[in-house]
């Protein structure tokens, strides 16, 4: 996480990417990444604890630390005298990436055809 926050803190204004045009390219990236943190989060947790963590508490714990730590990023970015830029749009990627990891992890995890939460 440490490597992430860097990442997002520093510019990359100077970077040469010509030939790449994706509309909104860094809100994707933003919503994958945010769905990775809280999937693998909450398996880390899982692990962590030998299963002993209930599923929706690993989840809930996950989804609350992704969403804090996206608004978190964007105060640094508006508050630090680099190149980048807080936007709400921003945050509302990494909300909206944060949900979709933690509904699709639920999801692996219930069902009649699912893994077992608990190890």
């Amino acid at each position: 996480m440490v490597f992430i926050t860097l990442l997002s803190l520093f510019s990359f204004s100077d970077v040469d990417t010509e030939g790449i045009e994706i509309p909104h390219l860094d809100k994707i990236i933003h919503f994958v990444f945010y769905v990775f943190v809280v999937v693998l989060g909450s398996l880390f947790l899982r692990e962590r604890t030998k299963g002993e963590i209930q599923k929706a508490r690993a989840l809930l714990v996950m989804l609350l630390f992704a969403v804090f730590y996206g608004m978190i990023i964007e105060v640094f970015q508006w508050l630090l005298p680099y190149e980048r830029t807080a936007e709400f749009w921003d945050v509302l990627a990494n909300t909206c990436g944060s949900f979709v990891g933690a509904m699709g992890l639920n999801r692996y995890f219930s069902g009649p055809r699912s893994l077992k939460w608990k190890i």
